[in-house]
């Protein structure tokens, strides 16, 4: 049997919460249960990463400290992360036990939110601990409680060893119904990534001022330059060509002066290139004039040029990667 602790306290020493979760675990291991206990504090810049680590548990122990108002961010943040990221499928088959020790008020509603979002994520919940410790020499030195704590632990072990059925919750039966979060492709850290880029208002703004600027500048060089030359680099791209058998792909390169797209259709050892619109690429990238000069001249390759921002692109990745192999410059 495995059961995980994550402890979403602060860490300070005379953390009730500590004590309890101490004795919790001591009693588990006499018991011949693998536990695994995740400080939060300590895991702060990972939290996103750590729903993974509920695919071998068989329970879990979610513990706080209500020291002004509720669970505390630790614990909010991984109870998000779970809901963004977890496996709802194992996290159905996992038991919880909340312990909540509170230093003000609150506890009893602090369990109960534990609870209740464990249900919500589809999880199966066990009788928790909750109580108002003013003192922890206090709750140290009281048998009673610590009878209490070594039996709250000894019936979450054979709740989960005997696998005792849950009455159904209404708020399994929401998230069922109607709060099925949207899915997407980006992984834990490149949402964080993400989320840190688009909370930041004034990065947001320099953004969109840095665009207008170059979209007015690529403008007014359109429009002294005049027509497109609708040979440039098309030669470069068929001499440096070099086929990678049975790869099949289409390239759409907008060039910022450009008013055409460079088009590189990829079929095996035949490669077509020209100026236009292709209605499926695989792969449509972004970039300045200069930038190609650079990648065309081998002092850049397309893939730092995307690493470094320089080129945006969207599309299959693993299809962007390929694009050095076949116009091999540098």
């Amino acid at each position: 049997m495995n059961i995980n602790i994550y402890y979403g306290g602060r860490g300070i020493i005379d953390d009730p919460t500590i004590f309890v979760i101490n004795k919790m675990q001591e009693i588990l291991e006499e018991l011949r249960v693998n536990v695994t206990r995740y400080n939060l504090y300590e895991c702060k810049n990972t939290i996103s990463m750590l729903p993974q680590t509920l695919k071998d548990a068989d329970g879990v122990i979610l513990a706080s400290t209500v020291e002004w108002y509720g669970v505390g961010g630790y614990m909010q943040q991984f109870l998000d992360s779970c809901w963004l990221f977890g496996d709802k499928e194992k996290i159905a088959e996992i038991y919880m036990c909340p312990v909540v020790m509170s230093t003000t008020y609150g506890e009893r509603e602090a369990k109960l939110n534990l609870t209740t979002a464990w249900e919500i994520l589809g999880g199966l919940p066990c009788s928790g601990i909750c109580g108002y410790i003013e003192n922890t020499v206090m709750l140290e030195m009281n048998e009673q409680y610590i009878r209490l704590i070594e039996k709250k632990a000894e019936n979450m072990y054979r709740t989960i060893n005997q696998h005792i059925a849950c009455f159904p919750a209404s708020n399994q039966a929401v998230k069922q119904k109607i709060a099925v979060p949207k899915t997407n492709n980006l992984t834990p850290q490149e949402t964080e990534q993400l989320s840190e880029y688009v909370s930041d208002d004034s990065y947001v703004q320099r953004q969109k001022q840095d665009i207008q600027e170059l979209t007015s500048l690529f403008r007014d060089k359109l429009s002294e330059e005049g027509p497109d030359n609708e040979e440039e680099y098309l030669n470069l791209f068929r001499n440096i060509f070099s086929p990678q058998a049975g790869f099949r792909a289409e390239y759409s390169i907008m060039i910022d002066e450009r008013k055409k797209r460079l088009i590189l259709s990829v079929d095996g050892s035949s490669m077509e290139c020209f100026y236009g619109i292709s209605e499926r690429p695989d792969v449509e990238m972004q970039l300045a004039k200069e930038t190609l000069e650079d990648i065309v001249n081998g002092r850049m390759t397309f893939q730092r040029a995307f690493m470094s921002g320089a080129m945006k692109t969207k599309g299959d990745f693993k299809v962007l990667r390929t694009l050095d192999q076949l116009f091999p410059f540098g």
